[in-house]
Order: C-alpha cells, then structure tokens, then sequence
C-alpha cells in the first residue's frame, strides 16, 4: 500500500529526497539552456540552417509544455515515485540517442524523447517533495530548495555548454546527463517511498492529445515559414490545423467534468493576467536566449566556450535576484516587482537589437545583466500571483498551468523571432540585421506587456478560500488539504 503523504520519511531520509529531486529537476532545466551553447558546433557538424536549431530547441520545449500538466496528474494517479524514476529513465535513454544522434532529424527525435521524459520528471519530484513535507513551513523551506537548484540549471547551462562543446563537441552536452541520470535511479529506487493521490482526476486524453498536435501543427507553420514562404499551401494548411485543433481543445475542455484545464480559473483577473505575462516571459527570455551564442559567434567572432562565458552576466543576474524576487513580491504586491521586471528586461532586450558586429563587449555585458535582472524579477511573482488567484487546494494545478504557460511562450519565442530572422534574409538582410530585429521584436513585446502588467494586476483580486473545490487536482497535489496559501503569498 502507497504511504500516507503525511508519513513519509523525516531526517536523513528527507534530505535524500531532497536531493535526488533537485538533481532532477537541475538536469531537466540544464537542458533547457545548455544546448544554446553547442547550437553553433550543431550547425556546423549536422550541416543543418536556422530551421534544424530552432527544431533542435522548440522539440524538447514543446513536449514539456503539453505533457506538463498530464505528468502532475499521472504522478498522483499512478505514483508519484514510478513516475519520477520512468521520466528519469526515459530522460536519460534519450539523451544517450541524442549524444549519438547522425543526423539532424535522429536529433530532433532524441529531443521529442527527452521532452517526454522531463514533463514526467518535473512534475513528480515537485509532487514528491510537497508529499514529504505536509507542514506548510517546512514545504516552503524544500520548495526554495527545489527553485533555487532550477535557478542553478538555468544559468548553469550556457557556461557548462560552451566548455563541453569546445573540449569534446556538442554531443557532450547530452552525455553529461548520463551519470546524473544513473545517479538518480540507483538512489531514487533504494531511498524514495511511493505515494499517490487516490482522488486524482482521469487522465484527459482527448485534451492532452489536441493540445500537443494544434500547438505542434502551429509551431511548424511558424518555423517552416521563414524556409518555404508564408504563403505556401503547406504552411497556410498547418495554421488552419492549428486554429481548428485549439478550437477543438478549448470546446472539449469546456466540456469535460475534469479537464486538463480548467478553463474556469481564467474567470480570475489575477490568473490570467499572470499567464499571460509568463507567456510573454517565456517567448522574450528563451527565444532571445535562442541567439545569444550565434550573435557572439557569428556576428562578433567569438570561439564557442569565449560565447558561453559572454552570456554569464545574464546568468548570474539571474542567480543572484531570483531568491529576492518572491521576498520583494510578498512587501511591494506582485503588480509593483514584475512592472518593474519587465520594465527592465524590455528596455535591455532593445538596446541589445541596437548591438553590432564592432560594439565591445563592454558595451554589451551590461544589457545582458539588466535583461537577467528583470526576467528574474518576473518569473517566481507571476507564479505566486497565479497561486493566489485560486483556492489554496489548487495551488498545485495553478503551478502546474502557468510552468506549461512559460514554456509555451518559449515554444513561440524560438518560432516567430526565428521566423523574423529568416523573413530578414529572404528580403535580402544580414544575419546582423536579422538578429537585432529579433531582438527589437522581444524588447517591443516585453514593453507593452509592463504597461499591461501595470494597470491590470493593480485591478486584480485573488479568489476567496471559501471557492474550494473538493478535491485538489494537478501536478503536487495531496490528498489533505491544508492552508497552503503561505506558500504563494
């Protein structure tokens, strides 16, 4: 029988969970950044353009953002241990067919398997971590623990793929994962204990396969356009998919007594308001992120590891502001910090479009820190803010949508300034000029969306605990509810 989440393991035992669940979660979101670095050795050695990266990138990203939340609800329905460790399996296998991948599509394959295996690992060693520490104070403590080690992945990535790629070739970029991935199964079988929610939802096996073929169908317009013309029957056929595929999702969402999700959440101001930004968040800082080492590399003439170190300005500012930011939401109010976020990454992404080929890099760290520093402002608030929109017993599921929400935008981000960029050079511009269009695009969007973000979260209101359903749904949810709401103020 699966153990009570009330009763799992304490002292030496929680501290092992602690750490094989930050270790996976770390390994997912190096991932996420890591392969920016090696983009330039990819393109070379798969004699691959632009489209091969941006699928190399939107592949991986995609999976996560679709099978997200269906990954919180297998973990309570069927294990959250079983879960973890097939996802860390699952996750490992595929980045040892990536590292031996001959060809840009097996790539691309090796990616849609990663991306599997992270939107089960993800979500489970949340839902581990929230299982073994019922007392709220203690949650927050380990859930600081679990973001903080995210934090480390993120801005790990870039640096550790700039020296991986330059001593041994992009394919080390994906073996580094084997060990790690070792690691977490020999421990994880031996240490963690199984718990599981028995009241979870049925899976939404309509809703989860819509969503993953309309955003996936939409997404290929996007990339291929640039490549075969936006007027193309294939490409003006993949966008009418798309719409009708999403339309289908939101009509069968509509419907179903337990969705993926629950569109009565965006009846809340402060929730959708909060997931719109953090689409904006993901499009502007993963699909800038996207050309970060190109530009140094190809525009500026830098070596691959000289590319990686130049972006770790960017990185740090995210490591060092991320534990502030909720600390500084919790006394200013979420519509003060993620204003300000926004208002500073938007301006950074702008004058970094106004960078060139002969700017000095001490022209340029500068923008890169002031873009870290505001995305990092952003990113914890607007999940906080979402939390706090609805009741308590779904803070799981609302922390669940608005990480898909994130890496939807990422999705769209690499699409459509990838997009920008080839529709500049089909009209006949550098990649130059490609590049800081793009990077003007995301600075414009990041713009607006602060002035959005200003007069709409000041007019927001947090939804009432009296608005419980009776059973909590979603990635991290437990059986017994509690006063978790201090966990996202």
């Amino acid at each position: 029988m699966a153990a009570s989440p009330a009763t799992v393991g304490s002292g030496p035992n929680r501290s092992v969970l602690l750490a094989v669940t930050c270790l996976g979660q770390f390994m997912v979101l190096l991932d996420n950044t890591i392969v920016g670095a090696a983009l330039p050795d990819m393109q070379h050695r798969l004699h691959t353009q632009l489209t091969g990266l941006q699928w190399i990138v939107d592949a991986y990203v995609l999976l996560v953002a679709m099978l997200l939340l269906a990954g919180g609800v297998f973990a309570d329905r069927f294990g959250r241990k079983r879960v973890y460790l097939t996802g860390v399996a699952v996750f490992t296998v595929a980045s040892v067919v990536c590292s031996l991948a001959p060809s840009v599509g097996w790539l691309v394959a090796g990616r849609v398997l990663q991306g599997i295996g992270a939107a089960a690992l993800s979500p489970a060693s949340l839902a581990l971590l929230v299982a073994a520490h019922p007392v709220p104070q203690e949650r927050v403590k380990a859930i600081g623990l679990w973001a903080g080690f995210s934090g480390i992945g993120l801005a790990a990535g870039p640096v550790a793929g700039g020296v991986l790629t330059e001593a041994f070739g992009w394919p080390a970029i994906f073996l580094v994962n084997l060990p790690i991935g070792v690691i977490l199964l020999l421990v994880g079988l031996r240490s963690l204990q199984e718990t599981r929610n028995p009241g979870a939802p049925a899976i939404d096996v309509p809703g989860t396969v819509l969503s993953v073929l309309g955003v996936g169908v939409l997404t290929y317009g996007l990339i291929e356009g640039g490549a075969r013309g936006w007027t193309a029957p294939v490409i003006l056929g993949s966008f009418a998919a798309g719409a009708l595929l999403l339309g289908a999702f939101v009509a069968v969402e509509a419907r179903r007594s337990a969705p993926m999700l629950p569109l009565r959440l965006f009846g809340q101001r402060l929730f959708t308001v909060s997931n719109t930004a953090m689409i904006v968040v993901g499009f502007a800082l993963m699909g800038s992120s996207f050309f970060f080492s190109q530009f140094f590399v190809y525009v500026q003439g830098s070596s691959i590891l000289g590319a990686g170190l130049q972006t770790l300005p960017m990185s740090l500012a995210m490591v060092v502001v991320s534990p502030y930011a909720g600390r500084l939401a919790a006394r200013y109010g979420f519509r003060v910090v993620v204003t300000v976020g926004l208002a500073l990454a938007g301006p950074g992404l702008l004058s970094l479009g106004m960078v060139h080929a002969d700017t000095g890099y001490g022209n340029v760290w500068w923008r890169l820190a002031v873009i870290g520093t505001g995305f990092a402002l952003t990113l914890s608030p607007l999940t906080g803010a979402a939390i706090q929109a609805v009741s308590p017993q779904e803070g799981g599921l609302a922390s669940g949508i608005i990480s898909t929400t994130r890496q939807l935008g990422a999705v769209l981000g690499v699409a459509v300034l990838g997009a920008v960029v080839r529709t500049r050079q089909s009209g006949g511009a550098s990649f130059e000029a490609g590049l800081n269009s793009a990077f003007l695009a995301a600075g414009a969007v990041t713009s607006v969306t602060a002035v959005f973000t200003g007069l709409w979260l000041a007019r927001s209101k947090p939804a009432k605990d009296a608005a419980a359903p009776r059973r909590a749904t979603g990635p991290g949810a437990v059986t017994t509810p509690d006063k978790a709401s201090a966990n996202s103020r």
